[in-house]
């Protein structure tokens, strides 16, 4: 399985707390299946991680580790209006491994222009992702206005521990109608330590095996994710429902 989603590196945001906690979650994501993990650092336009640092730490952890799992740098781009013009001036600073991936946070309600603004970053050659689309009350709510996004081309993931009601019965609600509507193209974990929130997939993808089928589980768990880290659109599409056609743009490998 591949994590698209998670906080790992160490004392930069609220994740892990020390090297020890962080080589414990990588540990942990590996016995439990993971064999990909993206550290995915809050960045916002007052406060970016320092590229340095996540490489120096990059380099520890994968020599500590073996490379199980394999390390992979992003971040998640809380949207405002400085951040986003620093993105769309700085594409490659924010995606995942530099490529044509990001990964947005929509804290609380979202911006009247929302639309625009997920069309503005895919013109400059960024595919947005929505993080944890089944917690933010609106998109909750308003499932209907998701799909609309996704048949025009928007990314969307939702958090494994959700489906597992580990985020109460609401977020768990919401993740399993995105899910069932085919609205999902990432579960990811979104860890930030050991015990709360940790650093595992297995256990919500045996439920959507389950409740779904195999062919699902692998395609938001391993399949679409692998994508995001190697970078290029052509082969993510939606479960169940049939790959929709981009507003903004026609999906292309390598861009």
């Amino acid at each position: 399985m591949v994590d698209i989603h998670s906080h790992i590196f160490w004392g930069v945001d609220d994740g892990a707390d020390t090297r020890e906690t962080t080589l414990a979650m990588l540990r942990m994501a590996s016995e439990s299946g993971t064999t990909d993990i993206v550290g995915t650092p809050h960045a916002n336009a007052e406060s970016v991680p320092d590229a340095e640092e996540i490489d120096r730490q990059m380099e520890d952890l994968n020599r500590a580790l073996d490379g199980k799992p394999r390390i992979h740098r992003g971040c998640e781009l809380h949207v405002s209006f400085d951040a986003i013009q620093d993105a769309l001036a700085n594409p490659r600073k924010y995606t995942v491994n530099g490529k044509n991936f990001l990964l947005l946070e929509f804290a609380g309600q979202l911006p009247p222009h929302a639309e625009d603004l997920l069309a503005r970053l895919a013109d400059a050659g960024m595919d947005p992702i929505i993080a944890h689309a089944e917690r933010n009350p609106t998109l909750a709510q308003k499932v209907d206005q998701l799909e609309k996004w996704c048949e025009r081309g928007v990314l969307v993931q939702i958090t494994a521990k959700s489906l597992e009601g580990g985020f109460g019965a609401k977020a768990a609600d919401a993740a399993w109608r995105m899910l069932s509507r085919g609205l999902v193209h990432f579960v990811a974990s979104d860890a930030h330590d050991l015990e709360h929130r940790p650093p595992r997939l297995d256990l919500a993808r045996e439920l959507v095996q389950r409740k779904m089928d195999e062919d699902v589980a692998d395609l938001v768990f391993t399949d679409n994710p692998r994508i995001v880290v190697e970078g290029g659109n052509a082969a993510l599409v939606r479960p169940p429902a049939a790959q929709p056609q981009p507003w903004w743009h026609s999906f292309r490998m390598g861009r």
